[in-house]
């Protein structure tokens, strides 16, 4: 069979319009629960786009560690590409799929940093393992085997059992102002909705699949 003919029908679920919500933070964890509630797999993963100054995008697999008023949270590398991308532009866009809900969920929008206080208050809330390595990588530097594994003996022989949240490392939120959810439907005539921000309300349209 070739790649052209792999096809598979979404029938699983929808999204009629009567189950929609005025704020999209409301639908957005309703998804996000029920994704973990019938065990998707990595039900937190989201892709997290950027582009650097010269226009070149590119994408990464992160972990959603929340969705408040501040917008929707992860932790990286400040000095990653990713890092590197949003200094220099701070716009983003964060992808969910889930391919057994048949379901995604995109978001647009500008990213900001958290505090040094909030970053340093997650950082320590992770194994240590966590914290020994998030230290011990120079994130998106050329590197070997070797190299990480020397580095973590040494951070971990320095800092014990309380290594200190790292000036480079720390959270991220992006505050979205497009929201899109779509669920798959049979021949190809999925639901879509996109929420638009306008000052503090949301627009909703539906779109065309």
């Amino acid at each position: 069979m070739s790649l052209a003919d792999l096809r598979n029908e979404y029938d699983k679920f929808d999204l009629p319009e009567h189950q929609l919500t005025d704020h999209p933070r409301d639908l957005f964890d309703r998804w996000v629960d029920e994704a973990i509630r019938l065990q998707a797999p990595e039900p937190t993963a989201m892709s997290l786009s950027t582009v650097n100054a010269e226009g070149m995008p590119s994408s990464r697999i992160v972990l959603l560690k929340g969705f408040d008023e501040t917008g929707v949270q992860f932790y990286t590398n400040y000095d990653s590409r990713k890092g590197q991308d949003l200094r220099q532009n701070p716009k983003a866009c964060l992808l969910f799929f889930w391919p057994t809900l048949q379901r995604q969920i995109r978001l647009e929008g500008t990213v900001e940093k958290m505090s040094a206080e909030q970053s340093s208050a997650y950082f320590n809330s992770r194994p240590l393992a966590s914290r020994i390595s998030a230290i011990a990588s120079p994130q998106s530097q050329p590197t070997s085997r070797a190299a990480l594994e020397n580095r973590s003996d040494q951070v971990a022989k320095e800092f014990g059992d309380n290594p200190p949240c790292p000036e480079f490392w720390g959270g991220y939120y992006l505050q979205p102002e497009r929201i899109e959810f779509w669920q798959g439907r049979t021949c190809r005539l999925h639901d879509r909705y996109l929420y638009i921000k306008q000052d503090k309300t949301w627009q909703i349209q539906r779109l065309a699949p």
